[in-house]
């Protein structure tokens, strides 16, 4: 939608899998349901559209990785092959996510260097690493416009939590607004960055839309915005609803993948090379997500 503000709608073709699209995206341009491993029906929505840009989202998330790796290596591997292709093929540039899942227990967990090792613990994490590896390739072998951002843990009003690590973050809220109580799945001390959706959406857009001569990188360029634990999120919480309570009872699966990411990642390269600047800290992500998490809650 954010695309479509600044577009124009019928410029923007729209496209998903698995869940029911709201209205507003259906009513305002084109939509197409289908799986992004079907080669040729992507190949067709691009070609028939002429497509220039890419913004390709589809993944399964860490956790859910983990219970379905060959599920996941399906998805995130080889749809982002159909995508590369695809782009080669009709001269599209690419915007791929990666992760701060990229990383693994033997980076340097403070102030994370944009290049650095890449030795994930995870599924998703080589998946993340394979395909920055692809984008360069595609990049260097077939001239692809292919960008992307490493994004740290994202949390969002809009979109229900699908199986991620940093999925707390946004759990948390419902929970506050519906009972005044969490069970947090991570230690309290679990220290991670983490980005709102409006700056994470930004910043996709403001990567593609920049000038390609002043990208050195070009690719994988670590972000964030904001650096916090369970603890501190439950604490801004409670500043707004001090009836709030949190415990803590620790998914092993999902503490251990937290645990061989980064701290906190330096993004000195993004600012430099592309302008990048956060709006939402802390403070201000936690009160518009209760304001928003109230309304909707509160109109079904």
């Amino acid at each position: 939608m954010a695309l479509r503000g600044r577009f124009g709608g019928e410029n923007v073709v729209a496209a998903g899998y698995n869940r029911q699209p709201p209205n507003d995206l259906l009513q305002s341009g084109p939509y197409y349901g289908f799986d992004v491993r079907d080669r040729l029906a992507l190949q067709q929505i691009v070609g028939d559209h002429r497509i220039d840009t890419i913004f390709h989202l589809a993944s399964l998330l860490s956790a859910v990785a983990e219970v379905k790796p060959q599920q996941a290596w399906d998805i995130n591997i080889n749809g982002l092959l159909h995508v590369l292709e695809a782009a080669r093929q009709f001269g599209c540039a690419v915007f791929f996510p990666s992760s701060i899942g990229a990383f693994g227990p033997d980076t340097p967990a403070i102030d994370t260097p944009q290049d650095t090792i890449q030795r994930p613990a995870t599924l998703y994490g080589i998946t993340k690493v394979t395909g920055e590896l692809l984008c360069d390739y595609y990049h260097r072998r077939f001239g692809v416009d292919a960008r992307g951002l490493r994004y740290p843990g994202l949390i969002s009003h809009v979109t229900l939590p699908g199986g991620g690590t940093t999925d707390y973050a946004v759990d948390i809220f419902y929970e506050a607004v519906r009972h005044r109580h969490y069970d947090c799945f991570l230690r309290a001390d679990t220290r991670l960055d983490m980005m709102y959706m409006p700056d994470a959406i930004d910043a996709a857009i403001q990567l593609m839309t920049a000038d390609g001569r002043q990208l050195h990188h070009r690719n994988a360029f670590n972000i964030t915005a904001m650096n916090f634990t369970p603890q501190q999120l439950a604490a801004e919480i409670q500043t707004h609803l001090p009836g709030f309570t949190i415990d803590y009872r620790i998914d092993p699966v999902r503490q251990a993948i937290a645990d061989s990411w980064p701290r906190q990642v330096d993004d000195s390269a993004a600012r430099a090379e592309w302008g990048w600047q956060p709006r939402y800290q802390l403070s201000q992500m936690v009160e518009d997500m209760l304001a928003k998490i109230t309304v909707k809650l509160a109109q079904g």
